[in-house]
Parts: structure tokens; C-alpha cells; sequence
């Protein structure tokens, strides 16, 4: 079982930053691939980023604008995020899949909040 515990979602004017913290539980957390989503209201989840054995991927809507980084000491995954525009406000999850970037995430933190705005 893997617990995930999201931190640093909070209320930001659009252009601004905020850092997001996911921290998880396991003793093998460099071998989990690490994934952020998002959901805004009425819309369905997306997938912002994830990070597996070195390789980074992003969504385009945030390509260039977010950055995912890892502490594998720390057992925590960050998603700092950059220019933030309004319709970047959503709840965000982070996500694990203990097995690989190629099996489903079974694990999700319990979301964090962000509100961009305008």
C-alpha cells in the first residue's frame, strides 16, 4: 500500500507561482513512476506530468511553464508551477504506479487545491 500526501495548493493572481509537494509512502519509491493530474470543475481529470527512471513527460498545456523534479531521499515529487494562468485553477493529484510508467497509477494523494486569478 502506498500513501500519498499532497501539500502547497493555495490561492495565486495569474502569472504568479506556486510549488506543489507529494509525499510518498514505500521503500522503493525511486522505482515508482510519479504522475501529476488535474481536474477543474465540470471538466474531466487531465494529465499534467509525469517522471519514471530519469525521463520527464508534460502535457503541452504546461510544457514550459511547469517543472517536475523528485527527491527519491525524500520520497517526494514536486510540480513547480510557472506563469500560472486562470484556467490552470483545478484540484491536483498526484499519482503512483509502484510497477512502471507502463502499468496503471493505483495510488492517488487526496488533491490539493490551486485557484489561479485573472
Amino acid at each position: 500500500q502506498v500513501q500519498l500526501v499532497e501539500s502547497g495548493g493555495g490561492f495565486v493572481q495569474a502569472g504568479g507561482s506556486l510549488r506543489l509537494s507529494c509525499a510518498a509512502s514505500g521503500r522503493t519509491f525511486s522505482s515508482y513512476a510519479m504522475a501529476w493530474f488535474r481536474q477543474a470543475p465540470g471538466k474531466e481529470r487531465e494529465f499534467v506530468g509525469m517522471t519514471w527512471r530519469g525521463s520527464i513527460n508534460y502535457a503541452d498545456s504546461v510544457k514550459g511553464r511547469f517543472t517536475i523534479s523528485r527527491d527519491n531521499a525524500k520520497n517526494t515529487v514536486y510540480l513547480q508551477m510557472n506563469s500560472l494562468k486562470p484556467e490552470d485553477t483545478a484540484v491536483y493529484y498526484c499519482a503512483a504506479a509502484p510497477r512502471g510508467s507502463t502499468f496503471p497509477y493505483d495510488y492517488w494523494g487526496q488533491g490539493t487545491q490551486v485557484t489561479v486569478s485573472s
